[in-house]
């Protein structure tokens, strides 16, 4: 960490009352997107304008991937998304959060997690508009995985998305990946409290057959020490809970047995993935 607080290649942005931190790569390009808005508003205009490439990704609320302005003669691919509040009290805080907002937060646990072993995307951007006396909005821009879709989008998906993910490896892989991905967890100590079946991104392996796994949405996650059994449990706890709900709610094509496998091959005691 440098003297002003920032992680190295990272620096500070002010453009149009917007206080942004980006790498060194995109800065140039953040702040032309920041001068017409904000970095959300900016990205929904391109979704709307049907610029090649740009999607629509739903979660808690809508996100979209899109090309940065092209700045030094790149156009740097990125998810953008406004954070939110979750739980009982959403309606009400909605998108305006405390300063300094969970966004810086979220830069230092993907860079711990990168450090770590566990795959997640880098946070390219995030920048931070004024919203009332001591709150603020926050726009994160996350590194597009390539081709990437998410756990559910995989499983539930039509048949196009499951044979890119599943195909031959078949769903057996699909789970070891998530599986590889929750012992990264563990051996990093984090607990994501929000671990979900829209926060596990799948990506084809382009050295292998089986796909890789990340995880999204880290400005929450919690950090304790190295292979901790408490770890491995909540997590394992909250995706089978998740997991369970799609089975019930949308049909989620999962079956009790898949979610031992899920728990046997990230080394926790099976039971736990199907226990509330």
């Amino acid at each position: 960490m440098r003297l002003d607080g920032l992680p190295p290649g990272y620096e500070r942005i002010s453009v149009a009352g917007a206080r942004a931190v980006a790498t060194r790569e995109a800065a140039a390009a953040v702040g032309e997107a920041l001068a017409g808005g904000t970095l959300y508003e900016y990205a929904a205009r391109q979704y709307a304008a049907g610029e090649p490439g740009a999607r629509l990704l739903m979660g808690r609320a809508p996100a979209f991937a899109i090309a940065l302005p092209p700045a030094g003669g790149q156009r740097l691919r990125v998810v953008v998304r406004r954070s939110r509040h979750g739980g009982l009290l959403a309606p009400l805080t909605g998108d305006r959060f405390l300063t300094p907002t969970r966004a810086p937060r979220e830069l230092r646990a993907s860079l711990r997690l990168r450090e770590r072993g566990v795959p997640t995307p880098d946070v390219v951007a995030y920048a931070l508009y004024g919203a009332g006396p001591l709150l603020r909005r926050a726009d994160v821009a996350t590194r597009e995985i390539a081709d990437g879709r998410d756990l559910a989008a995989v499983l539930i998906g039509d048949a196009n998305v499951r044979e890119s993910y599943v195909g031959r490896a078949g769903r057996a892989a699909v789970l070891a990946a998530v599986a590889d991905l929750l012992r990264a967890l563990t051996n990093a100590g984090a607990r994501h409290p929000d671990l979900n079946a829209k926060n596990v991104l799948l990506a084809p392996n382009r050295g292998g057959t089986s796909p890789v796994a990340y995880v999204l949405d880290v400005d929450r996650v919690v950090f304790d020490a190295s292979g901790s059994r408490r770890v491995a449990e909540g997590n394992v706890r909250r995706l089978g809970r998740s997991l369970r709900k799609l089975r019930a709610r949308r049909g989620l094509p999962i079956t009790d047995d898949d979610l031992v496998l899920l728990a046997s091959g990230a080394e926790v005691n099976p039971l736990i993935a199907l226990r509330s």
